[in-house]
Parts: C-alpha cells; sequence; structure tokens
C-alpha cells in the first residue's frame, strides 16, 4: 500500500473526528493548550489503536476467506463510507455533545465513536495482508492533526452542521473509492492495469 493511500484512509477516518472537534471548538468557546492536547490525544491514540485492533482481528479469519477477503475488504469500506454518506445526506448526526467533551466519560466515548471506523479499515488491511504498524501510526498522526484544527475552526465558526456534513461525505467517498480500487487490484472488476 502506497503512502498516498495510507493517507487518503487517515484523512477519511479522521473526517469523524474533525467534525466533532469542530463542534467541541464551538460548545467550548474559548479553547485552551490543555483541552485542545486532551482531545487531540485521546482522537489520535484511539484512531491508531482501533485499526490495530481490526488487523489482529482479521488475521485470525484470514485462512478460512482468503479467496473472497478481497470482497469482504470492500464490503466493510462501503459499509463505513456508505454509512458515513447516508448520514451526512439525512444529517443523522448531533452536532456535539453539551458537556466539555475534553474531559472524563465524554472524551472516552467521543474518542472511542469516532474511531469505530478504523477498526473495520484494520480488518480489511489484514484481508489484503497489509502490514498495520505504519498505516496505524499516519491514522492516528492524522486524526489528532485534524482535531487540533478542527477544534481551533469550530471557535471561529458559526454554523457547523454544513461543514460536519461535508467531511463526512468526502469521508464516505474517500472510504468507498479505496474499496473499489481494492477490489480493482484483485481482478474482481477487471484487470488491473
Amino acid at each position: 500500500m502506497e503512502l498516498l493511500e495510507i493517507i487518503a484512509i487517515a484523512v477519511a477516518l479522521a473526517m469523524d473526528a474533525f467534525a466533532v472537534s469542530v463542534a467541541a471548538g464551538l460548545l467550548l468557546g474559548h479553547v485552551t493548550a490543555r483541552q485542545t492536547f486532551r482531545l487531540a490525544w485521546h482522537f489520535g491514540l484511539f484512531q491508531a489503536l482501533m485499526p490495530i485492533l481490526g488487523w489482529i482481528g482479521g488475521l485470525t479469519v484470514r485462512p478460512w476467506i482468503e479467496h473472497f477477503d478481497h470482497w469482504v475488504a470492500f464490503a466493510l469500506l462501503a459499509f463505513v463510507g456508505g454509512k458515513m454518506l447516508l448520514e451526512a445526506v439525512r444529517g443523522d448526526r448531533e452536532p456535539g455533545e453539551r458537556v466539555d467533551p475534553t474531559r472524563g466519560w465524554s472524551l472516552v466515548v467521543l474518542a472511542v465513536a469516532t474511531s469505530i471506523d478504523a477498526l473495520a479499515v484494520g480488518l480489511s488491511l489484514a484481508m489484503v495482508e497489509v502490514s498495520i504498524w505504519f498505516p496505524a501510526l499516519i491514522i492516528g498522526l492524522v486524526a489528532a492533526a485534524f482535531t487540533v484544527a478542527g477544534l481551533h475552526l469550530g471557535r471561529l465558526v458559526g454554523s457547523v452542521e454544513r461543514l460536519e456534513r461535508g467531511s463526512c461525505a468526502l469521508g464516505g467517498l474517500v472510504l468507498i473509492a479505496i474499496g473499489l480500487r481494492i477490489l480493482w487490484e484483485h481482478g474482481a472488476l477487471g484487470t488491473p492495469v
């Protein structure tokens, strides 16, 4: 897997963290360095750990599904990407928590919620036999960077709904495109060039 693909996956996965961070910035109004660090650290850490967990899970089932693993990888990415697109179109997403999202259980819940998609990506990477360590590092760093940017953008932006929808839709499209590329590379959509 090329660095550009890893970065594309990382950016797609970071869209949830970005959207939540923008909402957190709106809620907080004034954002301190401590709040920025806490949110970026937790979002980045969970985004890095979840693909590793998915990858480990994928290694245990790979021998049983290696003849159709590319379809499993595509299905997982298409499901997550489709879910993100549907949420963006319907506007199902909540604009943010009503408590300080950089503290306590709300921080942990948000970190887990924004990184669940990364679990499926890790499973997908195991199916196509990609080592997880470098992608997990990039995914975590990109999520942390997007969190910092989103948090500080949130305090500058008056309305978060359109920004959240756009970032979620973009993330969904990127995941689906990567799933289609996996199918193409395995010859499921014709002969790869």
